[in-house]
């Protein structure tokens, strides 16, 4: 049985193995740590490291207890390492709410009107967009697994675009995002209703970049992005820094 680093090492590559050759998918949950275990023959506690280390990658989202929500949930795909510094500001200091949004604003408006313009002369592979979409419609998902899907889904918009800068850009933001999308959780007064109106608002922007109706596209992701700070009222605390 390997041991020490190498025995949650060889856990942490088969994971990422299985995402790479599609064997796992957004959405998807892993197997149990002692099925993990037993299958890669390590230890339990190698396991725990690995998804430990997965889940600071942002590759995965975990929740104890039982049940279908329980467990280890695939929230992305491995990606390159451009977006480290940017991971590190964000643990180390974090972004204001407000900067995060705005730059949000800006970059988002962008990757979805170019996909829209390219949907018109040729076809753009937004397969895994549709993918997380379709994973977020299940039931059974927590409010964290539904927002941590959420902001796969707009990376895999910039992943789409092609712009390794804009991907590396949006990878780096992605835990300022989806924390600020937590912290607004309590805030809510219906998380059925908000979670219903971020489904329709996604399917939207999709439909737009596919018809590619550019317009339409930048203004309903802008829409989108906005509307969910001003209805978590982060917009009167937007000088607090997010963080994971």
């Amino acid at each position: 049985m390997p041991s020490g680093p190498r025995a949650w090492q060889v856990v942490l590559d088969a994971v990422e193995r299985d995402l790479l050759e599609g064997r796992l998918s957004p959405g998807d949950h892993l197997p149990p740590e002692r099925t993990l275990a037993a299958d890669l023959g390590v230890g339990r506690s190698s396991v725990r490291e690995a998804l430990r280390v997965l889940e600071v990658l942002g590759l995965i989202r975990t929740a104890v207890g039982s049940g279908p929500s329980a467990g280890a949930i695939i929230v992305a795909r491995p990606g390159g390492g451009m977006s480290a510094l940017m991971r590190l500001q964000v643990a180390a200091q974090g972004f204001e709410v407000a900067d995060v949004v705005k730059t949000r604003l800006v970059l988002e408006g962008s990757i979805v009107t170019d996909l829209a313009e390219a949907c018109r002369t040729h076809a753009v592979d937004l397969a895994e967009s549709a993918q997380i979409l379709a994973a977020m419609e299940s039931p059974t998902l927590t409010e964290a697994e539904f927002l941590a899907l959420d902001t796969q889904f707009h990376l895999s918009l910039a992943q789409a675009s092609g712009n390794q800068v804009i991907t590396a850009t949006m990878a780096g933001l992605r835990s300022a995002i989806e924390g600020y999308a937590r912290a607004g959780l309590a805030t809510l007064a219906s998380w059925p209703a908000t979670s219903a109106r971020l489904r329709l608002e996604h399917r939207g922007i999709l439909a737009a970049i596919m018809a590619g109706e550019a317009d339409a596209a930048r203004l309903a992701v802008q829409a989108h992005i906005s509307g969910y700070y001003a209805e978590t009222q982060l917009a009167s605390s937007s000088s607090t820094p997010t963080t994971r």
